[in-house]
Protein backbone atom coordinates (compact mmCIF):
# COMPACT_ATOMS: atom_id res chain seq x y z
CA UNK A 1 0.00 0.00 0.00
CA UNK A 2 3.05 2.50 0.66
CA UNK A 3 3.80 2.07 -2.87
CA UNK A 4 0.88 2.99 -4.12
CA UNK A 5 0.31 5.88 -1.48
CA UNK A 6 3.63 7.43 -2.55
CA UNK A 7 2.77 7.02 -6.51
CA UNK A 8 0.01 8.83 -6.12
CA UNK A 9 1.74 11.44 -4.47
CA UNK A 10 4.34 11.35 -7.14
CA UNK A 11 1.42 11.66 -9.25
CA UNK A 12 0.44 14.56 -8.23
CA UNK A 13 3.57 16.38 -7.41
CA UNK A 14 4.07 16.47 -11.20
CA UNK A 15 0.90 17.79 -11.91
CA UNK A 16 1.64 20.40 -9.55
CA UNK A 17 4.91 21.28 -11.39
CA UNK A 18 3.42 21.06 -14.69
CA UNK A 19 0.68 23.97 -13.33
CA UNK A 20 3.25 26.24 -11.77
CA UNK A 21 5.39 25.49 -15.54
CA UNK A 22 2.80 26.80 -17.24
CA UNK A 23 2.41 29.67 -15.03
CA UNK A 24 5.83 30.88 -15.22
CA UNK A 25 5.84 30.23 -19.57
CA UNK A 26 3.02 32.65 -19.40
CA UNK A 27 4.56 35.54 -17.35
CA UNK A 28 4.38 37.79 -20.15
CA UNK A 29 1.57 37.03 -21.83
CA UNK A 30 -0.97 39.85 -21.84
CA UNK A 31 -4.13 38.72 -20.33
CA UNK A 32 -3.27 35.39 -18.93
CA UNK A 33 -4.53 33.94 -15.70
CA UNK A 34 -2.66 31.83 -13.30
CA UNK A 35 -4.02 28.42 -11.90
CA UNK A 36 -3.20 27.22 -8.58
CA UNK A 37 -3.12 23.17 -8.32
CA UNK A 38 -6.01 21.81 -5.16
CA UNK A 39 -5.32 18.49 -3.70
CA UNK A 40 -7.69 15.93 -2.05
CA UNK A 41 -7.05 12.76 0.39
CA UNK A 42 -8.34 9.39 -0.51
CA UNK A 43 -9.38 7.10 2.13
CA UNK A 44 -9.66 3.25 2.33
CA UNK A 45 -12.86 2.70 4.26
CA UNK A 46 -16.30 1.11 4.20
CA UNK A 47 -19.70 0.74 6.17
CA UNK A 48 -18.08 -1.34 8.56
CA UNK A 49 -14.55 -0.25 8.68
CA UNK A 50 -13.96 1.16 12.48
CA UNK A 51 -13.13 4.57 12.26
CA UNK A 52 -10.52 4.62 14.18
CA UNK A 53 -8.30 2.27 12.21
CA UNK A 54 -8.83 4.12 8.99
CA UNK A 55 -6.41 3.99 6.60
CA UNK A 56 -5.39 6.79 3.64
CA UNK A 57 -4.36 6.04 0.57
CA UNK A 58 -2.95 8.73 -1.11
CA UNK A 59 -3.75 11.67 -2.42
CA UNK A 60 -5.49 13.07 -5.97
CA UNK A 61 -5.96 16.41 -7.98
CA UNK A 62 -9.05 17.92 -6.99
CA UNK A 63 -9.23 20.95 -8.70
CA UNK A 64 -6.81 23.35 -10.73
CA UNK A 65 -8.52 26.33 -10.22
CA UNK A 66 -7.96 29.35 -12.24
CA UNK A 67 -7.30 32.77 -10.33
CA UNK A 68 -9.04 35.97 -11.97
CA UNK A 69 -7.59 38.46 -10.10
CA UNK A 70 -6.35 41.53 -12.49
CA UNK A 71 -2.73 41.79 -13.41
CA UNK A 72 -0.58 44.60 -13.46
CA UNK A 73 -1.10 47.58 -16.47
CA UNK A 74 1.03 48.38 -19.19
CA UNK A 75 0.99 52.10 -20.65
CA UNK A 76 1.36 51.09 -24.60
CA UNK A 77 -0.11 54.63 -26.02
CA UNK A 78 -1.87 52.93 -28.45
CA UNK A 79 -5.43 53.57 -28.86
CA UNK A 80 -6.86 50.24 -29.55
CA UNK A 81 -5.31 48.48 -26.88
CA UNK A 82 -7.68 48.40 -24.11
CA UNK A 83 -7.51 47.20 -20.55
CA UNK A 84 -10.86 46.96 -18.32
CA UNK A 85 -10.86 48.12 -15.29
CA UNK A 86 -12.49 46.21 -13.05
CA UNK A 87 -14.75 42.75 -14.06
CA UNK A 88 -15.54 41.63 -17.95
CA UNK A 89 -14.51 40.61 -20.34
CA UNK A 90 -13.93 41.36 -24.07
CA UNK A 91 -15.81 39.33 -26.25
CA UNK A 92 -14.65 38.30 -30.08
CA UNK A 93 -15.84 35.83 -32.44
CA UNK A 94 -14.02 34.03 -35.26
CA UNK A 95 -15.36 35.08 -38.47
CA UNK A 96 -14.01 31.24 -39.77
CA UNK A 97 -16.04 28.73 -37.22
CA UNK A 98 -18.00 31.29 -35.69
CA UNK A 99 -17.02 30.68 -31.99
CA UNK A 100 -17.99 33.27 -29.59
CA UNK A 101 -14.83 33.35 -27.06
CA UNK A 102 -13.83 35.72 -24.17
CA UNK A 103 -10.57 37.33 -23.03
CA UNK A 104 -8.56 40.09 -21.13
CA UNK A 105 -5.97 40.21 -23.49
CA UNK A 106 -7.15 43.82 -25.41
CA UNK A 107 -4.50 43.92 -27.83
CA UNK A 108 -6.53 45.04 -31.02
CA UNK A 109 -6.08 46.50 -34.12
CA UNK A 110 -8.02 47.16 -37.76
CA UNK A 111 -7.39 44.72 -40.44
CA UNK A 112 -7.70 45.79 -44.34
CA UNK A 113 -11.63 45.32 -44.37
CA UNK A 114 -12.32 47.57 -41.42
CA UNK A 115 -12.95 44.69 -38.93
CA UNK A 116 -11.16 45.62 -35.65
CA UNK A 117 -9.82 42.14 -33.97
CA UNK A 118 -7.47 40.16 -32.05
CA UNK A 119 -3.81 38.73 -33.03
CA UNK A 120 -5.84 35.41 -33.47
CA UNK A 121 -8.12 37.35 -36.06
CA UNK A 122 -11.35 37.13 -33.67
CA UNK A 123 -13.69 40.42 -34.14
CA UNK A 124 -14.22 42.32 -31.13
CA UNK A 125 -18.14 43.04 -30.92
CA UNK A 126 -20.13 45.76 -29.72
CA UNK A 127 -23.55 47.34 -28.99
CA UNK A 128 -25.26 49.44 -32.12
CA UNK A 129 -26.41 52.29 -30.52
CA UNK A 130 -30.00 53.10 -31.27
CA UNK A 131 -31.20 56.99 -31.07
CA UNK A 132 -28.21 57.62 -29.25
CA UNK A 133 -29.35 54.60 -26.66
CA UNK A 134 -27.02 51.62 -26.87
CA UNK A 135 -28.77 48.44 -27.03
CA UNK A 136 -27.42 45.86 -25.04
CA UNK A 137 -29.42 43.01 -26.58
CA UNK A 138 -27.61 43.06 -29.71
CA UNK A 139 -24.15 42.40 -30.76
CA UNK A 140 -22.04 42.99 -33.53
CA UNK A 141 -18.64 42.78 -35.21
CA UNK A 142 -17.13 46.38 -34.70
CA UNK A 143 -16.67 47.27 -38.02
CA UNK A 144 -15.43 51.01 -39.26
CA UNK A 145 -15.35 51.98 -42.54
CA UNK A 146 -11.93 52.79 -44.30
CA UNK A 147 -13.43 55.67 -46.00
CA UNK A 148 -16.94 57.94 -45.26
CA UNK A 149 -19.74 58.78 -47.32
CA UNK A 150 -18.05 61.82 -48.58
CA UNK A 151 -15.07 59.95 -49.59
CA UNK A 152 -12.07 60.83 -46.81
CA UNK A 153 -9.79 58.39 -45.52
CA UNK A 154 -9.87 56.88 -41.87
CA UNK A 155 -7.80 58.88 -39.67
CA UNK A 156 -7.87 57.58 -36.38
CA UNK A 157 -10.39 55.22 -33.87
CA UNK A 158 -10.48 56.14 -30.34
CA UNK A 159 -12.56 54.17 -27.67
CA UNK A 160 -13.43 56.39 -24.29
CA UNK A 161 -13.85 54.42 -20.74
CA UNK A 162 -17.59 53.71 -21.49
CA UNK A 163 -16.39 51.77 -24.57
CA UNK A 164 -18.25 54.32 -27.40
CA UNK A 165 -15.81 53.44 -30.10
CA UNK A 166 -15.62 56.68 -32.44
CA UNK A 167 -14.13 56.33 -35.68
CA UNK A 168 -12.54 59.89 -36.77
CA UNK A 169 -11.92 60.79 -40.73
CA UNK A 170 -9.56 63.17 -42.49
CA UNK A 171 -12.63 65.61 -43.31
CA UNK A 172 -12.58 66.09 -39.34
CA UNK A 173 -15.97 64.14 -39.13
CA UNK A 174 -16.86 61.76 -36.83
CA UNK A 175 -18.72 58.38 -36.68
CA UNK A 176 -20.10 56.49 -33.33
CA UNK A 177 -19.70 53.11 -34.68
CA UNK A 178 -21.05 50.98 -31.34
CA UNK A 179 -20.51 50.34 -27.79
CA UNK A 180 -17.72 47.93 -27.06
CA UNK A 181 -19.39 44.75 -25.73
CA UNK A 182 -18.66 43.23 -22.09
CA UNK A 183 -19.15 40.07 -20.84
CA UNK A 184 -19.37 38.83 -17.12
CA UNK A 185 -19.81 35.02 -15.29
CA UNK A 186 -21.76 33.98 -12.24
CA UNK A 187 -18.55 31.65 -11.82
CA UNK A 188 -15.46 32.72 -14.09
CA UNK A 189 -13.00 30.17 -12.90
CA UNK A 190 -16.07 27.74 -14.31
CA UNK A 191 -14.64 28.99 -18.02
CA UNK A 192 -12.75 26.72 -20.20
CA UNK A 193 -9.36 27.53 -21.35
CA UNK A 194 -9.01 26.98 -24.99
CA UNK A 195 -5.55 28.70 -25.35
CA UNK A 196 -4.36 32.76 -26.38
CA UNK A 197 -5.57 34.01 -22.83
CA UNK A 198 -8.78 33.05 -24.23
CA UNK A 199 -12.10 31.19 -22.67
CA UNK A 200 -15.54 30.11 -23.79
CA UNK A 201 -18.62 29.00 -22.12
CA UNK A 202 -19.34 25.99 -20.24
CA UNK A 203 -21.80 24.15 -17.84
CA UNK A 204 -19.84 25.18 -15.01
CA UNK A 205 -19.08 28.91 -15.64
CA UNK A 206 -23.28 29.61 -16.43
CA UNK A 207 -24.55 31.62 -19.58
CA UNK A 208 -22.70 34.86 -20.70
CA UNK A 209 -23.97 38.40 -18.92
CA UNK A 210 -23.27 40.90 -21.38
CA UNK A 211 -23.27 45.08 -20.35
CA UNK A 212 -21.75 48.28 -20.72
CA UNK A 213 -18.12 49.46 -19.90
CA UNK A 214 -19.09 51.04 -16.54
CA UNK A 215 -22.25 49.89 -16.10
CA UNK A 216 -23.38 47.66 -12.73
CA UNK A 217 -20.80 45.57 -12.01
CA UNK A 218 -18.52 45.83 -15.51
CA UNK A 219 -15.39 48.02 -15.52
CA UNK A 220 -15.16 50.70 -17.25
CA UNK A 221 -12.38 50.65 -20.39
CA UNK A 222 -9.06 51.94 -20.30
CA UNK A 223 -7.67 52.56 -23.70
CA UNK A 224 -3.91 52.65 -24.05
CA UNK A 225 -3.01 50.28 -21.93
CA UNK A 226 -2.90 46.35 -21.66
CA UNK A 227 -3.61 43.62 -18.77
CA UNK A 228 -0.30 41.76 -18.07
CA UNK A 229 -0.53 38.25 -16.70
CA UNK A 230 -1.30 37.95 -13.14
CA UNK A 231 1.26 35.97 -12.39
CA UNK A 232 4.07 36.83 -9.55
CA UNK A 233 7.46 35.25 -10.28
CA UNK A 234 9.05 35.09 -6.83
CA UNK A 235 5.91 33.22 -5.52
CA UNK A 236 5.93 30.69 -8.65
CA UNK A 237 9.23 30.37 -7.60
CA UNK A 238 8.78 29.64 -4.04
CA UNK A 239 5.54 27.28 -4.75
CA UNK A 240 8.23 25.32 -8.10
CA UNK A 241 10.36 24.86 -4.87
CA UNK A 242 7.97 23.56 -2.57
CA UNK A 243 6.45 20.75 -5.48
CA UNK A 244 10.02 19.77 -6.23
CA UNK A 245 10.53 18.80 -2.51
CA UNK A 246 7.08 17.45 -2.11
CA UNK A 247 8.30 15.38 -5.35
CA UNK A 248 11.12 14.11 -3.41
CA UNK A 249 9.52 13.53 -0.48
CA UNK A 250 7.91 10.69 -2.20
CA UNK A 251 10.20 9.34 -3.95
CA UNK A 252 11.24 8.97 -0.86
CA UNK A 253 8.64 6.99 0.90
CA UNK A 254 9.06 4.69 -2.66
CA UNK A 255 12.74 4.13 -1.64
CA UNK A 256 12.41 3.34 2.24
CA UNK A 257 9.50 1.00 1.15
CA UNK A 258 11.48 -0.70 -1.46
CA UNK A 259 14.42 -0.68 1.15
CA UNK A 260 11.89 -2.21 3.87
CA UNK A 261 10.54 -5.34 1.39
CA UNK A 262 14.30 -6.41 0.00
CA UNK A 263 15.02 -6.61 4.23
CA UNK A 264 11.90 -8.90 4.33
CA UNK A 265 12.82 -10.97 1.14
CA UNK A 266 16.20 -11.57 2.64
CA UNK A 267 15.17 -12.32 6.21
CA UNK A 268 12.83 -15.29 4.67
CA UNK A 269 15.96 -16.41 2.28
Amino acid sequence: MSYYTSLTGLKNAQTDLNVISHNIANAETNGFKKSTTHFADIVSSSVVTDPSLTVGIGSRVAEIKQNFTSGAVEQTGNALDLAIGGEGFFTTVSPTSGQTQYTRNGAFSVDGSGYIKNAEGGRLQIFPNTNGTVNTAVRQDALVAPTNAAGSTLASVTIDQEGQLVASYDDGSSINVGTVALANFTSPTGLKQIGDSSWKVSGKSGPAAYGAPGSGAFGPINSGQLERSNVDIAEELVDLISAQRYFQANAKAIDTATQISQTVINLRT
